[in-house]
């Protein structure tokens, strides 16, 4: 598929399907300068729904990278109130939020880890209410993805940049259900598949999960009180169905937060803050992260961890077979959105209120009571591989197999 070929057909899906844009409603998009066709398709598009303001917030790879070159530290932690307003003033009125990926994964490569950190964190705590918007429904958002030319051409190496690009923005569409002739359609069968996974698993009362594989996985992650599994759709307070990820292949949960016990192993690259980290793993005991390894990017792991304490703690587990589409894809992405839906996965920091019964309407105490995690961060990992073993595992002791080599085990 040509780049920008039914590029309409995609701006509205990821509009009336992903955040469910209403009649008078503010929208908020965050893009790069790679993804300006299609924001500005959506921002076309947008009106023609009768959006009440749509609101663009440009960043670009390379100035970031600059800033944390360039800027004093003391610079880098400081983020102006007009800054954090534009973010967090719309969410506070309920504005759909679409975020489109389509940067150099290693745009920031080389760059000090420490001083990348400070900027990031900088940025999370004063938009962190913008951030409580979103987790609790109340800013119905979306991550979708465009191709950048660095981003197709790492994943297409051996392509020049015109196919690369043609290349990744067909299988963008292809993993985003965008690419038939009724994306609807599509993704209401796909959510039907997804919420059979939900009930199944909320009918078995999962005390904990154990995990493990050949390629160092050894560990067990007990689920949150009243936990709650969930999958593609989520809900507004007043009940409309948005979809934070497209694509997204996952059911996924709150993990207890003081019960984590054992070693996971990375099984994909993480591409995070413009830096790759390879091949590395990480121990837990008593829910807390430990110790990890590194082959590369051991800054950059580091940096996330040092977040705050919560980062240290894991926020979400994630269930996806080793044989979903996008695995059956056979590519890396280097961007979590796509590999961490060809993987079963977890994350480091906060925990979704939305995986515990109830936890839409509970206080932050009664979220960490619930045995919820809270942090500025949330940051997925992949773990899965084609011989990775999950067993649910009851109050009573008694075992369910879940996964078996890779994939469900019913």
């Amino acid at each position: 598929m040509k780049l920008n070929e039914n590029l309409e057909k995609y701006a509205s899906m990821l509009l009336r399907v992903g955040v469910d844009l209403q009649d008078g409603q503010e929208l908020l998009i965050a893009a790069g300068p790679e993804a300006a066709a299609l924001v500005r398709k959506m921002t076309e598009c947008a009106y023609k729904m009768g959006a009440k303001r749509v609101q663009v917030m440009w960043s670009d790879a390379v100035c970031d990278r600059l800033d944390c070159e360039y800027q004093s530290e003391e610079e880098l932690a400081h983020v102006p109130d007009w800054r954090a307003e534009m973010v967090n003033a719309p969410a506070r009125r309920g504005c759909a939020y679409v975020r489109i990926l389509s940067e150099d994964p290693a745009a920031l490569a080389g760059v000090d880890a420490k001083r990348v950190a400070i900027r990031r964190k900088a940025l999370s705590t004063a938009t962190k209410e913008s951030s409580e918007c979103r987790m609790t429904g109340k800013s119905p958002w979306l991550v979708a993805a465009y191709p950048g030319a660095e981003w197709a051409l790492k994943v297409f190496p051996d392509d020049l940049e015109s196919k690369a690009m043609d290349a990744l923005y067909t299988v963008i569409l292809q993993a985003s259900r965008a690419d038939g002739c009724d994306p609807a359609a599509a993704w209401a069968a796909h959510q039907k598949n997804l919420t059979q996974r939900v009930k199944w698993l909320n009918s078995q009362h999962f005390d904990r999960l154990h995990y493990k594989n050949t390629r160092g996985t050894d560990f067990t992650v007990g689920l949150a009180k009243n936990h709650a599994w969930e999958g593609g759709a989520s809900l507004t307070p007043d009940g409309r169905s948005f979809v934070p990820n497209m694509p997204t292949e996952e059911v996924f949960t709150a993990p207890d937060r003081f019960s984590a016990e054992g070693t996971l192993a990375a099984s994909l690259p993480l591409s995070h803050g413009g830096a790759l980290i390879e091949n590395f793993t990480i121990t837990f005991h008593e829910g807390r992260a430990v110790s990890f390894t590194a082959e590369k990017g051991g800054e950059a792991l580091q940096s996330i961890l040092d977040t705050d304490e919560g980062a240290k703690y894991l926020g979400e587990v994630a269930l996806i077979p080793a044989d979903s589409p996008i695995s059956r894809m056979g590519l890396l992405f280097y961007n979590t959105l796509f590999d961490e839906n060809a993987s079963c996965h977890f994350a480091l920091g906060a925990a979704y209120p939305e995986n515990v019964e109830g936890g839409m309407e509970m206080s932050k105490e009664e979220l960490k009571e619930a045995g919820l995690n809270d942090s500025l961060t949330h940051v997925d990992f992949m773990i899965g591989t084609a011989d990775l073993e999950i067993t649910g595992i009851r109050a009573d002791g008694s075992e369910i197999p879940v996964f078996r080599r890779g994939v469900w085990a019913r």
